[in-house]
């Protein structure tokens, strides 16, 4: 069983905690504790937006507070994002993140990332295979 605390995490396990232009993550499980899938909460500065396309990773996010819009870069669809919304990238959709106030998002990757990437100039995140190499 793996049990963590957010708070703790926060305060001393500097690891966990990473953050980019205008978002920071707490990555509550990463690939090595070896469950398949990695789980963050991650916080977006109200007022930015962001564009991302994780082409080697399926990401499920749901709203927790705050409000905001995603648009699908594919269709031109955009949707609210309000606490008790969640979406879900399946088809590694192109997106843009909008954040009106202070996002909190609890987001699921598979795969699991490790907790060391970074978003790349198109918005995605290398595929495990290439961090390993």
């Amino acid at each position: 069983m793996i049990v963590r605390d957010f708070n703790e995490i926060v305060k001393s396990d500097r690891d966990r905690v990473v953050s980019d232009a205008q978002w920071s993550s707490v990555r509550m499980l990463l690939a090595d504790d070896g469950m398949g899938f990695s789980f963050h909460i991650t916080f977006l500065e109200a007022g930015s937006e962001h564009t991302f396309e994780y082409k080697n990773h399926f990401e499920s996010v749901y709203c927790m507070q705050g409000t905001g819009s995603i648009t699908d870069l594919a269709t031109g669809e955009t949707h609210a994002i309000k606490p008790g919304v969640m979406y879900a990238l399946d088809q590694h959709d192109r997106h843009v993140l909008r954040a009106e106030d202070e996002l909190i998002m609890a987001c699921c990757f598979n795969p699991p990332v490790t907790g060391t990437e970074v978003h790349r100039e198109d918005g995605s995140y290398a595929a495990p295979e290439e961090i390993e190499a």
